[in-house]
């Protein structure tokens, strides 16, 4: 069992306050069904709700992806936080004082660790705004004018300046916080033994996560230098790049406004307080350009919409096409703006104004049809030989579209650009497709191996046994010690006969590595109808027939390497009266001593 760093009681009081279907609710549409209540699974893309929540256990699961857990692990995974983030949350939405954590001591000190690193950076960010509007901020004054922002932008932005090399950390020692501190938020180096600020004489961006907290820096340099025009915040224990969304906390207030349909993304954040002035308030930027993974996961709680707009040069079609690998066409639904050649989102509302950036947003290009114009760019479609090239570039993308309705659209769109016959390009559309037969055949198999491996009637037993248990099911047999049966399931067994409530069962196991366990607490009894108890009672014996043959193989393999004529006596008589319980289905053997 694990121990969550809170009382178990107080967990779920919290729980009792924070009704599960209440929370989820806002975040996902739920109709309710009989006893549970259904909706579209938000942790990934379905048309057909398999998402479910039990109101009276106070957990929810999905049938489609397997997603589960109570509501504390809800709001860690909707709102991408770690679990201490989530009963806060919910704590303050309940009203209630959060106990001292008492886990165990290495998580107590990276909880202690990451409170101090958060209040520091809060401070250094605040610090960094005053010093925007003292004389010796100059170069950043200017700069912020040149590029037109107003204090608007300067205050939701929350903008800063470093005067110097050492004026942040004498500012943050009077403050109470130590060399240390500040070496480990990243905000201060230490070299030949001396400490600077890391983001020394540049405009500071503070960059914060979905719940206004400050978790690092990006910085430019605003005079001529060797150094980079931009630096970063490194790696912290608060700051992971790969997660960074910036603009992600006004995005999030945009949403719960009921004001966000989409999501633009560009290309850093200068693009970002220019879109946001000019009213594209749902504009965010990734660090570096380039879209991870864990970016996308991120976005996709908040919309499925995505717009990509980055710069037009090179360098914006190669983040564009990277970004279109790690987005999921099946979980989002995308868009692409092809801004003019070398243009960023900043010099295109300069130059053209907000409308005409409207425009090409409102009528930003599906990712086909972005694939089809960036291999028009690599040939010469003037010359018969590259018209072939061409196609045959085309159709490697268009093997990717999931079924012939949506590729017979842009068949004819490939057909008015190259005056290849349509009949031709479908011949070598499925016969590309075919020299993929081989991993076709191997990816049935691999089905077909899924298939053989499915729950046989003995896990099914494990599952139907182990939620009787849990839901407290009349029929359960008291008389039954079920830890000899299921011996892997003893602390869950004993936590079941204590009666504890469905949601506590998160609090106590690590559920997430137990996906038995995770089925049994969401178990759906309404099939069996009258026919519950009749089958309890079959699996109960499916259980014990596979102890006692498997303690039948024992004895039999005890009596094989034995030699003593005495010792195999009382081995037979052993193996004669397990086989007597097989044959006579006794359970008595299994009885409550």
């Amino acid at each position: 069992m694990q121990n969550k760093g809170y009382p178990t009681q107080w967990l779920e009081q919290l729980k009792q306050k924070n009704d599960i279907v209440s929370v989820v609710s806002r975040y996902v549409r739920l109709d309710k069904k009989g006893s549970r209540y259904w909706g579209c699974c938000p942790f990934h893309n379905e048309k057909t709700p398999s998402f479910a929540v039990m109101q009276e256990d106070g957990v929810f699961y999905c049938f489609g992806c397997k997603e589960h857990g109570d509501v504390i692990s809800f709001v860690q995974k909707i709102e991408s936080c770690e679990f201490m983030d989530a009963v806060k949350i919910l704590a303050e939405q309940a009203h209630m004082e959060v106990p001292q954590f008492q886990g165990d001591e290495d998580t107590h000190k990276r909880a202690k660790q990451r409170e101090r690193l958060l209040l520091l950076l809060d401070a250094t960010w605040r610090h960094y705004q005053e010093n925007l509007y003292k004389s010796e901020a100059k170069p950043a004054q200017e700069y912020i004018k040149l590029r037109g922002f107003t204090k608007r932008e300067l205050d939701d932005f929350k903008l800063g300046y470093s005067l110097n090399w050492t004026e942040m950390l004498d500012y943050l020692k009077g403050k109470g916080f130590t060399e240390q501190e500040m070496v480990d938020a990243n905000v201060a180096q230490r070299k030949d033994g001396r400490c600077y600020d890391v983001m020394a004489q540049r405009l500071i961006f503070p960059i914060f996560n979905s719940f206004n907290e400050c978790v690092g820096f990006s910085a430019r340099v605003l005079e001529k230098t060797d150094f980079a025009k931009y630096k970063n915040t490194a790696e912290t224990p608060v700051f992971q790049k790969s997660k960074v969304v910036f603009g992600i906390n006004l995005l999030k207030a945009q949403k719960q406004a009921g004001l966000l349909d989409k999501i633009i993304i560009v290309e850093g954040q200068i693009d970002v307080i220019a879109m946001h002035r000019a009213g594209f308030k749902n504009t965010v930027a990734v660090m570096g350009s380039a879209l991870t993974v864990d970016n996308a996961n991120i976005l996709k709680k908040i919309s499925k919409n995505i717009v990509l707009c980055f710069d037009g040069d090179g360098a914006g079609q190669k983040a564009t096409l990277h970004s279109l690998q790690v987005l999921d066409k099946d979980e989002f639904n995308i868009r692409i703006v092809a801004l003019p050649d070398g243009q960023d989102p900043d010099e295109l509302l300069k130059n053209k104004g907000k409308e005409y950036l409207a425009g090409l947003i409102e009528n930003a290009m599906p990712v086909m049809d972005y694939l089809i114009e960036v291999e028009k760019q690599k040939y010469d479609l003037s010359l018969a030989d590259e018209k072939g090239k061409f196609a045959s570039a085309v159709l490697v993308h268009l093997r990717k579209l999931d079924s012939p309705a949506e590729q017979e659209p842009y068949l004819e769109k490939l057909r008015d650009l190259t005056a290849i016959p349509i009949d031709v390009l479908r011949r070598d559309l499925v016969r590309g497709a075919s020299k993929d037969n081989k991993a076709v055949k191997l990816e049935k198999k691999e089905v077909e191996s899924v298939l053989i491996s499915r729950e046989n009637g003995n896990i099914r037993a494990v599952k139907f046994v182990l939620s009787s248990l849990i839901h407290n099911k009349e029929y359960v047999n008291k008389k039954i010690d079920y830890t000899k049966l299921l011996p892997l399931y003893k602390d869950v067994i004993e936590k079941a006969i204590e009666g504890i409530k469905i949601s506590s069962y998160y609090d106590l196991f690590d559920i997430d590595n137990m996906p038995v366990l995770a089925e049994c607490l969401v178990f759906n009894f309404e099939e069996y109808n009258h026919t519950a108890e009749r089958y309890f009672e079959e699996c109960l014996w499916t259980l014990a027939d596979t102890v006692l043959k498997a303690r039948q193989q024992e004895i039999t393999e005890e009596f094989k390497n034995c030699t003593s004529i005495e010792e195999r006596k009382n081995i037979m008589i052993k193996l004669s009266a397990v086989s007597k319980q097989l044959r006579e289905k006794s359970l008595e053997e299994f009885y409550v001593r």
